[in-house]
């Protein structure tokens, strides 16, 4: 490695979500992965084993709370009380998927808002700050009382779009609650947007009404924080061509895509899947209609600005 970060005292740590990611954002940064060990005692319980020194340093530790969840989320858990006991400095916990973001609020009767839940646990076991990706209610960052940088997926997205200099393109919100994003995409491509009016009846179950805006004749670019089973995301696909889109691409930040979700995008109207690997993503998952672009720069760069004291919101302009 080349460029070699020179202070010694930033350490990232990895547990097991997300390996590849953490790795590339080593070698963004400059420093080698932290020894420790993830392992699991025969009754299932995890056992962390930190192996190198971490007294006074500030100790960066990389992982999604992607599936299994309750896993994952009980790895970082234990690593930030294995840090704490270790004497580091500032425990940072960079999250790039942020797992029980979708209850952040109740919806119906007796629901907890286990989003809240999640920011007691991190801040409860000793986390100093979180650095997270598109969260899927930016208001989530209120639930920390603790620091949090909250960085977006969309300059990435758009950087992308841009350089396949697509023709005549329209923004596509798949409901009313993805407008604000749908809008941060459409000012960097300069595009106009169109929304998706969608009602559900379920979880995980869409329906999908009417279109605003006007999408015929154009190439439609469909943008989520997060797809999951994919059902929104194809029949959006499929809305927009029955009423004259020419072709549809997506694109989201958490390819979570869970049970059905390769079979229908595969089997989908969508041209291309774009995503970024804030989660990782299984050889079965990847097919050819998805392209997985990196947020390592990003999450590299917000690190070291972070070690050194500097404004960490100069990555969105």
């Amino acid at each position: 490695m080349s460029n070699r970060y020179a202070d010694s005292n930033l350490k990232i740590f990895t547990l097991n979500s997300n390996t590849a990611l953490a790795q590339e954002i080593a070698d963004e940064v400059g420093v080698d992965l932290g020894k420790c060990s993830v392992t699991r005692f025969s009754d299932g319980e995890v056992q962390i084993n930190i192996e190198e020194s971490i007294r006074g340093c500030d100790v960066f530790v990389i992982q999604s709370t992607s599936a299994p969840v309750n896993e994952h989320l009980m790895e970082v858990l234990i690593m930030i009380d294995a840090l704490k006991r270790a004497s580091a400095k500032t425990i940072n916990i960079v999250m790039p998927y942020y797992g029980y973001a979708r209850q952040d609020r109740k919806a119906r009767a007796r629901e907890p808002i286990t989003a809240k839940l999640v920011a007691n646990l991190l801040e409860t076991a000793g986390a100093d700050r979180v650095i997270t990706l598109d969260l899927h209610a930016p208001q989530i960052q209120g639930f920390f009382d603790i620091l949090i940088d909250h960085l977006m997926g969309v300059p990435i997205l758009a950087e992308y779009f841009q350089e396949k200099d697509l023709k005549d393109i329209v923004i596509v919100s798949p409901d009313h609650g993805g407008v604000t994003r749908a809008r941060k995409l459409a000012d960097r491509l300069k595009a106009p947007i169109a929304i998706i009016d969608k009602r559900r009846p379920r979880p995980n179950v869409a329906e999908v009404m009417n279109i605003v805006g006007n999408i015929e004749g154009k190439t439609a670019i469909l943008i989520d924080d997060i797809i999951d089973t994919a059902g929104t995301i194809t029949l959006a696909a499929n809305a927009l061509v029955e009423n004259g889109a020419t072709d549809v691409y997506a694109c989201c930040t958490h390819p979570v895509l869970s049970g059905p979700a390769i079979e229908r995008i595969q089997n989908s109207n969508i041209k291309e899947l774009v995503v970024t690997n804030s989660i990782a993503l299984g050889e079965e998952k990847k097919i050819d209609k998805l392209k997985q672009l990196s947020v390592a720069p990003l999450i590299g760069e917000a690190i070291i600005r972070v070690h050194e004291e500097q404004s960490v919101s100069t990555l969105f302009d």
